[in-house]
């Protein structure tokens, strides 16, 4: 859980859930579910796009270059088989419900967990797109936390469950004073929090990279559209990628209820429940940014 040593109650809606708390989890219980898929995988390739092939009569669904889903399809992935390691560095117990490891630090403490990761993502490709107004999250209490206003020296400070804002630095637009604000982000948003500033998805054909399928709660989990193929009929398949409790390596997911086309996923917006590899959203709620 989020080391911090106030808002207890920010704490635990801001987590997700770890190994040992949910029975929605799937763990190495349902291992015999894994199987080795049919999906061509080209292991030497190191994006999400160019590795993963889409099953057969489906393509790839071209995102626009300064989109934020083709950020996350072209963003850079660690080698094939590389491990889940937890925010110290060690290997979580579970290594086979995932496909591929996106190349990104996970920071040395407890804290960028499942809202975190799509938190992350979105910011980093804000970031790199000079995007710098957009990046603004809240905290679960509801305050508005902004990239400019932390370069900028202004700090919250926090007085049992209510939070000021002060200028006590100098100015620092540095990627480390970056990395920095999304830490305090990470301490104190979560699923509920991004639940709010995220809007509904209520169509199957919206669907597109980068939306997230979310269970706001304490705990609560999200996963992120990480890609999207379609057929000549128009339907759909997609990756899933998620971020979890302890901190961990963002990592794309392996798909163990459908052998022949994993990791791909045919996903409903409508569906009374959505089954991931280590978690069931009971309701299915996809938003986006």
């Amino acid at each position: 859980m989020k080391k911090i040593s106030f808002l207890i109650t920010l704490l635990l809606l801001s987590s997700c859930n770890s190994d040992k708390t949910s029975s929605q989890i799937k763990t190495d219980s349902n291992e015999n579910l894994i199987s080795e898929t049919l999906v061509t995988i080209k292991k030497d390739k190191n994006t999400i796009k160019e590795r993963f092939s889409p099953p057969k009569d489906y393509e790839w669904v071209d995102e626009k270059p300064d989109s934020f889903g083709y950020f996350i399809e072209n963003f850079k992935l660690k080698p094939y088989g590389s491990p889940i390691l937890k925010y110290d560095g060690t290997p979580i117990a579970t290594q086979n419900v995932h496909e591929a490891i996106f190349d990104i630090d996970t920071g040395t403490k407890d804290l960028q967990q499942c809202a975190d990761a799509a938190i992350r993502l979105r910011a980093e490709y804000l970031f790199k797109a000079k995007k710098f107004d957009e990046i603004k999250f809240h905290f679960t209490n509801g305050d508005l936390v902004s990239w400019n206003d932390y370069k900028n020296g202004i700090r919250a400070f926090v007085n049992d469950n209510s939070v000021s804002f002060r200028k006590t630095s100098a100015f620092d637009d540095s990627y480390k004073s970056f990395r920095n604000y999304l830490d305090l982000i990470f301490n104190y948003a979560g699923t509920i929090s991004l639940n709010k500033e995220t809007k509904p998805v209520i169509k199957n054909s919206d669907l597109k990279t980068g939306d997230i399928l979310i269970n706001p709660g304490s705990p609560g989990h999200v996963v992120f559209i990480a890609g999207v193929a379609k057929n000549k009929a128009g339907q759909k398949l997609f990756l899933l990628a998620e971020g979890f409790t302890p901190a961990q390596s963002i990592h794309l997911l392996s798909n163990p209820f459908s052998k022949n086309t994993s990791p791909w996923y045919d996903l409903d917006v409508n569906a009374s429940e959505t089954k991931t590899a280590r978690y069931i959203f009971k309701p299915t709620n996809f938003r986006h940014f």
